[in-house]
């Protein structure tokens, strides 16, 4: 089986980034830093700087490279935290916004380097999918009014 894993491409943060997640989330590390060779004069990027961090989340893998200014991140992807209770949800979507992340709606925040997250409660995620149909309708419309989401909003909502 091949290894996949999620590839994040920084100007000049991967370092920082990587610090950053490896931080906040429960057995996470940093397993590798390699550098820039010297690629010439020419090069863009500096002989030593850190070229790409390889770090694990909750032991899944992820790699951070610095690129360089022409590469941008967008909500088109976004790496999702589902969590068990409403309290893991309280203490990450916390820590983003201290270190500077911007709350979106529907329970998604884009971090000071740019990288959005989906802090959500599975509770969310088994309501949306929800064989009755109408108790499915009044999940989503209930996270559709939020920002954070909020397990006992969640339960209010579809009466239960």
């Amino acid at each position: 089986m091949p290894n996949i894993n999620t590839f994040l491409t920084f100007n000049d943060q991967a370092e920082e980034a990587a610090r950053f997640y490896t931080s906040i989330f429960p057995s996470s590390e940093i397993t590798r830093i390699v550098r820039y060779p010297d690629l010439g004069p020419e090069s863009p990027f500096e002989t030593g700087g850190v070229m790409m961090v390889e770090f694990t989340l909750d032991g899944r893998s992820f790699t951070a490279l610095n690129g360089g200014p022409q590469f941008e991140f967008s909500m088109g992807i976004s790496i999702a935290v589902l969590c068990d209770t409403q309290q893991q949800v309280d203490e990450y979507w916390d820590r983003f916004v201290e270190a500077g992340g911007t709350p979106h709606a529907c329970g998604w925040i884009t971090d000071h380097f740019g990288v959005s997250w989906q802090i959500d409660p599975k509770l969310l995620i088994d309501l949306l999918a929800d064989t009755d149909g109408a108790k499915a309708a009044k999940a989503m419309q209930a996270m559709m009014s939020m920002v954070k989401i909020e397990s006992a909003q969640l339960k209010q909502a579809v009466g239960g």
